[in-house]
């Protein structure tokens, strides 16, 4: 009788450090810090990065629970408030809308939009790593997709703006 007791345990415990082991390479894994430029990253004033972060963080909560296949999402005035020109925020915005849709993001709709991390270049260039996360779209996949996109934001005529494209 001890016997089988022994080997219950056995195996729940191996259980228990299997589940740990696929959070631990899953679930619970951290991404790598962003990396910083050859000539190092910026200490800014507390001031700027409070202002930065501020004008961030106002466009990534402006992208949760909107759709990006629908014209009233490409038609929002805030969200393009955030681009120096119509035709960075068009760039920027098919991107992100191939982006969700490769990700399989369900009717391409992140459920939140968070800012990881942001690192500045110089005192007007800043990067930022974001993550969104949703429904998975696909058939018979139950869960959440992620898709951790990086931005690079500029320092231009009193505000900061965000330029689209490769870094």
């Amino acid at each position: 009788m001890r016997h089988r007791e022994l080997v219950r345990a056995s195996r729940r415990s191996g259980l228990a450090a299997a589940v740990a082991l696929v959070f631990a390479l899953g679930c619970g894994r951290s991404l790598m810090p962003l990396r910083a430029p050859e000539t190092g990253a910026t200490v800014v004033s507390s001031d700027t990065a409070l202002a930065f972060q501020r004008r961030a963080d106002g466009f990534y909560m402006r992208l949760a629970h909107r759709r990006f296949n629908t014209l009233e999402t490409f038609n929002d005035f805030i969200l393009r408030d955030h681009f120096r020109t119509p035709d960075l925020f068009f760039d920027y915005y098919a991107d992100l809308a191939q982006s969700l849709d490769e990700a399989h993001f369900d009717k391409s709709r992140p459920l939140d939009a968070r800012l990881d991390e942001f690192l500045f270049e110089n005192e007007r260039v800043a990067r930022v790593r974001v993550r969104l996360v949703g429904l998975d779209g696909r058939p018979l996949r139950p869960g959440k997709t992620r898709l951790v996109r990086v931005d690079r934001w500029e320092f231009v005529d009193g505000s900061w703006w965000i330029l689209p494209g490769k870094l």
